[in-house]
């Protein structure tokens, strides 16, 4: 028999025979009975399920208002961000610890969701935080810049830009507009010279860090002998990486001058108060160190030409005193002081026989105190030779003997120091302070 079953609700159904019949049967609900009944899972497995679905959402941005503010013992800081209907644990790494958390503030937070097991608790652990309103950006660039002060790199000596750089590194977001203007004077006026262009975020969360790193990369590059950080204009919140306090350390810390030119005219990010100059667009920056190469070529034709001036006026001096020379005369004039010289000497010599000059030395060395300096050098020369001999006297062996002591020496001569150098039998000669006498060894 073939049964054709309709199932609306639980209880009794009825079944309708193949012949027409309409019968009431109970049959067991099994699919909506199980529907009803829990899922049965340890702690440890709904744990594990609870993470899996909070890391399904991935990397998230809230914004919110900071609300009690606390630090931890690594470091690491936390608060509640919260608005109007709902709340949620933020915490804040240590290596994210420059961020500013002020409560009462609004922020907008980066970061992803993690379940903690062992507190049962999701938070959203934070990667950056970032105020939001104008107040509180300048609050934060205020405090950045009293820290940047109190190192002193507000104002650090400048270093000179290269007349003639090798290469010019070109840090910068991955916006057409910068490229294509440093690109454009490079064209008006250096055509072909090099540039090193490193792209990367320069705005939201990490790009603070992303432009450090693009900076590291840009200065190891070969030849780079300046760096150009350039950015387009926007409001204070996309500018704010500009004035972190870790980019403000690499742009000072950087080994080759570093040009600031980020956002437009009236925009002032703290990298530009670091930097070794600050321009207000990228094309200027790009006209400030790109040379001329029009002006370089007018500079060295000016050079030669002032080297080439300089060499003939020099020749032509040189002539001149050349011309001007008289070898005989200064020969006549050089034998004629030679035979003055000489005849004055003469006169000196007929002046001094020398039986006079014998005289004169006798009564020189006569006038001489010569027995007197004799007398004090030997009685000086005696006093040393008696304090020798006294401190020889002093630590002569033979006073070390008077003493009661004696020197035994074998029959080869040697010094006896210690029993084993003699053995029962062995003839020995004793030295006492008067003389030696001789000895045999009775027993060791």
């Amino acid at each position: 028999m073939t049964l054709f079953v309709m199932i609306p609700h639980r209880g009794n159904f009825p079944v309708v025979a193949a012949n027409g019949s309409l019968r009431q049967v109970t049959l067991p609900l099994f699919d909506d009975e199980a529907a009803r009944q829990p899922r049965r899972l340890t702690l440890v497995r709904l744990a594990g399920e609870l993470a899996r679905a909070v890391g399904t959402l991935g990397r998230v941005a809230v914004e919110g208002e900071v609300h009690r503010v606390s630090v931890g013992r690594t470091g690491a800081r936390y608060f509640t961000l919260r608005d109007r209907a709902a709340q949620v644990s933020v915490r804040v790494p240590r290596s994210a610890a420059r961020a500013r958390i002020v409560d009462g503030e609004r922020v907008a937070v980066v970061g992803a969701l993690e379940w903690s097991p062992d507190r049962g608790q999701i938070s959203l652990v934070a990667e950056d935080v970032t105020p939001v309103g104008e107040g509180a950006i300048a609050a934060l660039v205020a405090e950045v810049r009293g820290r940047l002060g109190a190192r002193g790199l507000l104002t650090r000596p400048r270093r000179p830009l290269p007349v003639l750089p090798s290469t010019i590194g070109v840090v910068c977001g991955t916006d057409a507009a910068v490229i294509k203007d440093i690109q454009s004077v490079v064209a008006d006026r250096f055509p072909g010279y090099p540039l090193h262009l490193e792209t990367t975020t320069v705005s939201g969360p990490g790009a603070a860090a992303a432009i450090v790193e693009a900076l590291a990369r840009v200065v190891r590059a070969p030849g780079v002998d300046v760096v150009i950080i350039a950015r387009g204009g926007g409001d204070a919140a996309s500018l704010l990486p500009w004035s972190s306090e870790e980019v403000c350390l690499a742009v000072a810390a950087a080994p080759v001058p570093v040009i600031s030119a980020i956002g437009h005219e009236g925009d002032r990010p703290l990298c530009d108060e670091v930097a070794d100059l600050r321009c207000g667009t990228p094309s200027i920056a790009a006209a400030a160190v790109v040379p001329d190469r029009a002006g370089l070529a007018g500079r060295c034709d000016a050079l030669l030409q002032g080297a080439a001036f300089a060499a003939r006026g020099r020749c032509e001096r040189a002539a001149a005193r050349h011309g001007a020379l008289d070898p005989a005369g200064a020969l006549r004039a050089g034998m004629d002081r030679a035979a003055t010289r000489l005849a004055r000497a003469g006169d000196r010599l007929e002046w001094a026989h020398p039986q006079e000059r014998l005289v004169a030395a006798r009564t020189r060395v006569s006038s001489q105190p010569w027995r007197r300096a004799t007398w004090e050098q030997l009685a000086r020369a005696r006093g040393r030779l008696d304090a020798d001999g006294r401190q020889l006297e002093a630590l002569s062996p033979l006073r070390v003997l008077e003493r009661g002591y004696a020197v035994v020496r074998t029959s080869e001569g040697a010094v006896v120091r210690h029993r084993g150098q003699v053995s029962a039998g062995d003839f020995v000669s004793v030295t006492v302070s008067d003389g030696e006498i001789g000895a045999v060894v009775l027993d060791r």
